[in-house]
């Protein structure tokens, strides 16, 4: 096989121009990685015998992962955006792809357009996108997301407020009705060709989505096929509930009442409820000064999670205060007779002006008690000994009680955000088990893709980043073996920048 790629633009960073050098090939001539405990698959495209030192290669060197502390961290290491546009074809791989990974992985992250201070949360979309089929990885491809501030290449703020579709699309990726859509905090989102990852244009559900925000977290409900989702906004009404049929046509959005803008970041269901968290970060115009971020923290707002039944009305929404914290992602949540449960990643304090890495999040499992007049609420610690972040289940059960869960690992340092290994958490016997991939690689979210029947049944995917050589890899592990590292590592094309969240698209 050969490695063949084509810029769409210059890389204008130098040293970082990784993608320029994207055609060089690599020795075919290796030995093939046993997966599954000795199933000898074969990998299709060119394969390596150790280009990821990281995994299984004794007395590698550990490179500092230095930090500059006079700058932001989103201008420094993997958060740095890349200035190109490239396609590369038969990527060469290390181990086996499982050959019934038959699709597209994409995934969002924030790329601002030029060498600027924009805040990581308010850089331009851009999709980072491999096709797997055949135990081959077929294509990679990045492309930005065309939206309007990035035809316009004007700021994505004007007068201090988001305007409608006005938004980065830079958070998740979300599959539905035949539909790949990218979204960001606010505004509209954007549909994409799952083929060559160009932008349609803006999806506003056929003219029905009004209020101009749609959620970067919206919940497909594995059963009935209805995309749950909500909005919120920096004028009246600040918050909204939608919800899209299994075609994808829009067949009910509701206001829910709230006195403020508040950054609710995510939301969850279980098979008959919605589950709201309206928490203390709020929308402030100082915090671009603070931290280049329009939110800040505030002890004069209340914490509350709210409960009311799948689908509406908004009217039964009961409300109960809990200790103020901050939430960006659950896990999932579920019904266990009258409460309703939602594991959560939880941090005591968020966007005060500090640097996002002095803040730890732990898993928490928050109850909620539906049964009597007045909802009854309890927070219990269930891991306070790691950091854990960018929660995974399997999602064939959102909503439904789930046994396994997937984290990204982030490593204590007060200068930056870094992100280490995967772990994996068997919620029934409370056993954890995690894949470190070297001092020198970082990871980010782990996406789950079924393999199997059961729960769990299938594969972890992740963009793993190393510092030392300024190079990415994709790495794919068994999702209930997690320590016992990748089963296949896809060699990228170019170093892929830290980004958020991830979609699968079966073909």
């Amino acid at each position: 096989m050969t490695h063949s790629a084509r810029l769409r633009a210059p890389d204008r960073r130098g040293a970082r121009g990784f993608a320029t050098r994207a055609a060089a090939s690599f020795d075919p001539l290796i030995p093939r990685r046993a997966f599954l405990r000795g199933a000898a698959l074969l990998a299709g495209g060119t394969v390596l015998p150790s280009f990821l030192p990281g995994c299984g290669s004794s007395g590698e060197k550990v490179v500092p992962f230095e930090v500059d502390a006079s700058l932001p961290w989103w201008l420094q290491n993997n958060y740095d955006p890349v200035f190109d546009e490239l396609d590369a074809f038969d990527l060469a791989v290390r181990g086996a792809i499982p050959p019934e990974l038959d699709g597209v992985y994409v995934r969002d992250g924030s790329n601002a357009q030029k060498a600027d201070n924009t805040h990581w949360f308010l850089g331009d979309g851009m999709l980072h996108g491999i096709r797997l089929r055949g135990g081959r990885a077929e294509w990679y491809r990045n492309r930005w997301i065309r939206t309007e501030p990035f035809v316009k290449s004007t700021s994505t703020i004007e007068a201090g407020l988001p305007q409608g579709g006005n938004n980065q699309s830079n958070v998740s990726p979300i599959h539905h009705a035949g539909r790949l859509l990218t979204s960001g905090e606010v505004g509209f989102p954007y549909e994409v060709d799952p083929d060559d990852l160009s932008t349609v244009g803006v999806h506003d559900f056929d003219g029905a989505l009004t209020g101009g925000s749609f959620t970067a977290h919206a919940k497909i409900d594995p059963v009935t096929g209805f995309l749950h989702f909500f909005g919120y906004w920096f004028t009246p009404p600040y918050l909204t509930y939608h919800v899209a049929d299994a075609t994808g046509r829009l067949i009910r959005s509701e206001e829910i009442p709230v006195a403020r803008t508040t950054m609710i970041h995510s939301f969850a269901i279980t098979d008959r409820d919605v589950v709201f968290w309206e928490l203390p970060v709020v929308f402030d115009g100082r915090g671009f000064e603070v931290q280049g971020f329009p939110f800040l923290w505030s002890d004069d707002v209340p914490a509350r999670v709210g409960v009311m039944p799948l689908g509406g009305p908004a009217s039964a929404m009961r409300w109960v205060e809990i200790e103020p914290a901050y939430v960006f992602h659950e896990l999932n949540a579920f019904r266990d007779g009258d409460d309703v449960v939602i594991d959560v990643c939880r941090y005591p304090r968020m966007m005060d002006g500090e640097r996002f890495g002095t803040y730890e999040p732990h898993l928490h499992r928050w109850r909620v008690g539906t049964g009597g007049a007045d909802l009854r609420f309890r927070d219990e610690v269930v891991d306070a000994s790691s950091q854990f972040e960018f929660p995974m289940h399997d999602r064939r059960l959102t909503g439904r009680p789930t046994r396994h869960g997937w984290f990204a690992l982030p490593r204590a340092n007060p200068e930056t955000i870094d992100v280490g290994g995967i772990a994996h958490r068997d919620y029934a016997t409370g056993a954890t088990s995690r894949w470190d991939p070297g001092p020198n690689r970082h990871c980010g979210e782990a996406l789950f893709v079924p393999g199997g029947d059961g729960e769990g049944e299938g594969w972890l995917l992740t963009f793993v980043y190393d510092h030392a050589r300024d190079t990415s890899e994709l790495a794919i592990l068994e999702a209930l073996d997690v320590g016992a590292g990748p089963v296949a590592e896809v060699r990228m094309p170019r170093r892929v920048p830290f980004g958020f969240h991830g979609a699968w698209i079966p073909r």
